[in-house]
């Protein structure tokens, strides 16, 4: 039987499969990225997209509508100047401005509870268009 988290402050759930992926991703590394959606219908946050393990930032960044709000989550991997290996996941509140106000409302207000389901984000972008998301930004967040 599938199990959703419900989101206190905005009635919204999140299905099962949301976590289960996102587990797939921090521990077996599986997935580069997921994107989500919520459907206002059913009022069920889901996985709208997964990236494989060989898909890029710019993948993600290009899976993302222009005309409608998602979040993501993107692992992103790298070297230190120690020379280790290390991992950070973001998140990602995206909400272009070609999108619907009431959407963007809704993404807004359900975006702590999802993040409170995800657990183990080390960072969190908020970005209305491509250049608030940059590639650039990631890496200098995660060193």
């Amino acid at each position: 039987m599938a199990m959703a988290f419900k989101m206190a402050t905005t009635g919204m759930w999140v299905a099962d499969e949301c976590k289960n992926s996102f587990m797939a991703m921090k521990w077996k590394k599986i997935h580069r990225y997921i994107v989500y959606k919520i459907d206002e219908k059913s009022r069920l946050v889901t996985v709208d997209k997964v990236g494989g393990p060989g898909e890029s930032y710019d993948d993600l960044a290009a899976s993302l509508p222009g005309d409608d709000c998602r979040y993501a989550v993107f692992d992103f991997d790298f070297v230190t100047v120690d020379n280790c290996r290390k991992s950070k996941i973001f998140f990602i509140a995206w909400a272009p401005t070609a999108s619907r106000i009431r959407a963007k409302m809704l993404y807004a207000t359900s975006k702590a509870g999802l993040r409170r389901v995800l657990e183990g984000i080390h960072y969190e972008l908020q970005a209305t268009d491509p250049t608030e998301m940059g590639f650039d930004l990631i890496q200098d967040k995660a060193k």
